[in-house]
């Protein structure tokens, strides 16, 4: 993958670009080279939500304020959609169909989104939005996976985004069937604020399941952990949030709390 390659493809833009930033490294990396190659031309719009975690669009604001980019925070409105609230197996589809929906709303200029060639590899519903509504992906036409995605944003003295680990939206902890709602998306935020305080792990989610909230954690942090401490801290914020199940504990599983659609 030739960086040349991916800014010249930005350049050879006959008008505007909106990106669409989450705030993670693909999507950051890629406003950045945007604003480069494009200057004024490129737009970034950030979606807030009960689904986003603070964090993200803090950093998404330094790096904007930091770097000179033009930068938009809208509300996709995705929560409010009952097809996405459902949490089906493709509930990404109708989060990015509001998201580029909302984008759309305040733009014509050519979207682009930060997905690279390991997004190809799994199951990718919002692959298919984005298709719906002709979005480009620079990153897979340019033949850059995540790695070398990271490689470009060291190059380039993004540090912190360099080394940031991957960290899907909040509604991705929910096991797929059971509804997302803000009251449960406060709930898991509230959780992973408190643990991640208290333990300071590698990795933490914190799942929604039938039964209640499962604590996955990195192998170190967990053969660590005061296990009844956190689970009566994280008591605590379940009751003052009125849910109800029980605390466990287990090693960090990727993407487990989706559940992939029967063939039928």
């Amino acid at each position: 993958m030739s960086e040349a390659a991916l800014m010249a493809l930005m350049a050879a833009e006959p008008d505007r670009v909106a990106v669409a930033v989450s705030g993670g490294v693909d999507s950051m990396t890629l406003a950045y080279l945007a604003h480069r190659a494009l200057a004024e031309r490129a737009t970034l719009f950030h979606a807030t939500s009960a689904a986003v975690p603070p964090e993200a669009t803090e950093r998404v604001q330094q790096h904007a304020a930091r770097h000179g980019w033009r930068l938009e925070i809208i509300d996709a409105g995705e929560v409010a959609d009952p097809r996405y609230g459902a949490n089906p197996p493709d509930r990404c589809f109708w989060c990015k169909t509001n998201l580029y929906a909302a984008i759309r709303r305040r733009t014509t200029a050519t979207l682009y989104s930060g997905a690279n060639l390991d997004d190809l590899d799994d199951y990718r519903p919002g692959l298919g939005a984005a298709a719906e509504h002709g979005v480009r992906h620079p990153w897979i036409e340019a033949g850059a996976s995540k790695t070398a995605i990271r490689r470009i944003a060291t190059e380039h003295g993004l540090f912190e985004l360099a080394v940031l680990p991957a960290s899907p939206c909040l509604a991705s902890r929910i096991e797929t069937g059971i509804p997302v709602t803000v009251g449960a998306l406060a709930v898991i935020d509230e959780l992973e604020r408190v643990i991640g305080a208290t333990l300071r792990p590698h990795t933490l989610r914190c799942r929604l399941r039938p039964t209640g909230i499962e604590v996955q954690l990195d192998p170190e942090a967990l053969a660590r952990a005061d296990q009844p401490a956190i689970t009566s801290l994280a008591r605590e914020v379940m009751a003052a949030r009125r849910v109800n199940g029980e605390v466990s504990f287990t090693t960090y599983q990727r993407g487990s709390a989706f559940r992939r659609p029967t063939a039928r």
